[in-house]
């Protein structure tokens, strides 16, 4: 298993059979709800895989909860019972018709699979907003005991079902929750970040959804792709440049890595999939739900919130954000991540005290909905806060400002020359890695991994203010505004916020040396910025050499507490590897570039009064 790339368990982990359910959990199961399976006819006729789940006590009428996905509704059979049903075991026991559906073109549906379908508006287009409210309107009429209401969840790929099932809905669709859903992947989700290709996918996804599914199937086919090494760094080095990834191994059999590479840009093929301008005219309630350490889809949950609040004033919109990395909510407890605890199950929580009542009350008119319309965990201090809005009322935009002397302050730089700098060498044949560990996929952990290991390069730059005297609690979007330089004609700039710990945080001397916090550098959020799109993500620039530049990018929202005691930092570098992508760093298309192409630069990051390099973030007055 170790020769082989291992990003599977990006997808692996929705399957609805692939549960930490016990036994017991699944017996409960068989023995309350009857099992059917079903081909739903679309309205151009292809038929759909369904299996319906309806309660054995049919004595009153139930809500349908749907689940649409392309990773599988396993198990199949109609005797064959998965360990539970909906989001959680309490679901399960509340009682719902829970019903899971093969998307078009995956697996046991018929059609044609295509990877994040538009939502076309002519009147005879197929998209997953129709095919949702055929597969809606043939349950309500079709399937007995239901009360008329029907709800939809998924997480990821089934998140974005989730969102779109949304638009244009069903009259008895009343509430949906998008979570971790995929919303747009050029500008910032699984596939790009800022325009950087993300190296991830590129082989587990890509591997499995990429290429078309030549019959139905109830199985698994993903791309065997032999890598012959544990060491993913050196893998995606000696692989060469992204040209060589056809050359090598995809052969022109994967469909959307051609499609990715004729669309280098931000262009039309990219605007048509993005979910986040087609959020309008929505009727049910929605609760989109995500986590603050979700490697995938953070983008996605705050922006498909953001996005319904914009374009929709006045419908119940709902966001949770907790401490969680991709789906951690439903199948972990939420305790911790890597080496830093949350001190309460934040996953359990959510199921039972949000996401259940929540389709409860609009779904049964059962008890009642109080949630506030931003819950969200607070990380640093480890504590749930919830607000009327998001960003909060009180958060109040400030800037945290790098200073001569690798400083980091709330005060501008002092008048000094113009050109006061700090500058590096990026080769982009020794980039700098995103992780310590030696692996082929990319570990949830990373996104609070200490960061000590990238400080000590050349190529990295550090930051850090004073010990604070106080809390620093910062809630909502942070923007990078860096003023560079560079002697190449493109760039990647990777900008990472981080907590130091004091030096007299103990160890955790029950897993010993792994757990090493005094002095631990908290990676709380970090993000990439390809500059040739400092201005446009549609028509990339060339960068001018020597030319000092403006250069800003979103980094994503945060809400962490900097305690008393600890340090804000920054660290800025020019690769992020493999996560992202080699810039070569020269002005080329890169899914064409030669080897000869990828060159050596000199990065220099300026702070001046002139050229105020920052962080502008929200700092919340309580």
């Amino acid at each position: 298993m170790k020769n082989k790339v291992i990003f599977l368990f990006l997808m692996c982990a929705f399957l609805p059979g692939l549960t930490y359910a016990s036994n017991e959990d699944s017996l409960y199961v068989a023995s309350h709800y009857t099992k059917y399976e079903y081909r739903i006819p679309m309205r151009d006729g292809v038929r759909l895989f369904t299996a319906v789940y309806i309660p054995k006590d049919t004595s009153g009428t139930y809500p349908i909860l749907l689940n649409r996905t392309p990773y599988s509704l396993n198990p199949y059979g109609q005797s064959a019972y998965p360990n539970h049903l909906g989001p959680s075991m309490d679901f399960t026991k509340e009682g719902f018709i829970f019903v899971y559906q093969d998307v078009r073109g995956r697996f046991m549906s018929e059609g044609e699979f295509e990877d994040i379908r538009p939502d076309r508006q002519e009147p005879d287009s197929l998209d997953e907003s129709r095919d949702t409210y055929d597969t809606i309107d043939w349950l309500i009429k079709n399937i007995g005991h239901n009360n008329g209401r029907a709800g939809i969840w998924g997480i990821s790929y089934p998140g974005f079902y989730a969102a779109m099932a949304a638009i244009d809905a069903h009259p008895a669709l009343k509430a949906a929750s998008p979570q971790a859903p995929v919303a747009d992947w050029f500008i910032d989700d699984d596939f790009h970040r800022n325009g950087t290709l993300w190296l991830s996918h590129m082989f587990g996804f890509l591997g499995v959804f990429g290429k078309p599914r030549p019959e139905l199937t109830k199985e698994w086919t993903p791309a065997d792709f032999k890598i012959g090494t544990a060491d993913g760094y050196r893998f995606f080095l000696d692989m060469g440049s992204l040209s060589n990834i056809n050359k090598k191994y995809y052969k022109n059999n994967i469909k959307f890595w051609n499609d990715i590479t004729k669309h280098p840009d931000y262009d039309g093929f990219w605007k048509e999939r993005s979910l986040l301008p087609r959020l309008k005219g929505l009727k049910p309630a929605i609760l989109t739900v995500g986590g603050w350490f979700d490697a995938e889809d953070l983008f996605g949950a705050l922006n498909v919130y953001k996005s319904a609040e914009k374009n929709n004033p006045g419908i119940k919109n709902l966001l949770v954000m907790g401490p969680w990395s991709h789906g951690g909510w439903e199948r972990s407890t939420g305790e911790s991540l890597g080496s830093i605890e949350f001190s309460e199950k934040t996953g359990p929580y959510f199921l039972k005290e949000i996401e259940l009542p929540f389709f409860n009350f609009y779904l049964k008119d059962k008890g009642t909905f109080k949630a506030a319309e931003a819950t969200v965990f607070e990380t640093g201090s480890n504590r749930w806060k919830s607000y009327e809005q998001w960003p909060p009322e009180k958060a109040r935009e400030t800037s945290l400002y790098i200073q001569p002397g690798r400083g980091l302050s709330f005060n501008p730089p002092p008048a000094a020359k113009a050109s006061a700098y700090d500058e590096y060498v990026s080769d982009p044949n020794c980039p700098v890695p995103f992780t310590s560990e030696i692996t082929t996929s990319m570990p949830r952990e990373y996104m609070v991994e200490d960061q000590r290991f990238a400080e000590r390069r050349p190529d990295v730059l550090s930051y850090r203010s004073e010990v604070l005297t106080g809390d620093v609690t910062l809630a909502g979007p942070l923007t990078a505004e860096l003023y560079v330089s560079t002697t190449g004609t493109d760039a990647d700039y990777v900008v990472k916020l981080i907590d130091v710990f004091p030096d007299d945080v103990p160890d955790k001397t029950s897993e010993p040396g792994k757990l090493k916090m005094s002095g631990y550098e908290m990676m709380v959020r970090g993000e990439v910025m390809r500059a040739r799109y400092r201005n446009s993500f549609e028509k990339p620039e060339a960068m001018s050499p020597g030319k000092v530049t403006k250069v800003s990018f979103s980094l994503q929202d945060v809400n962490h507490s900097f305690k008393k005691g600890h340090r804000i930092m920054l660290q800025i570098q020019s690769s992020w590897f493999p996560l992202s992508d080699r810039n070569p760093q020269k002005f080329v298309n890169i899914y064409e570039a030669k080897e000869e192409d990828f060159q050596k630069a000199s990065q220099r990051i300026y702070h001046s009064a002139k050229y105020p390099s920052r962080l502008i973030v929200n700092r919340l007055e309580e």
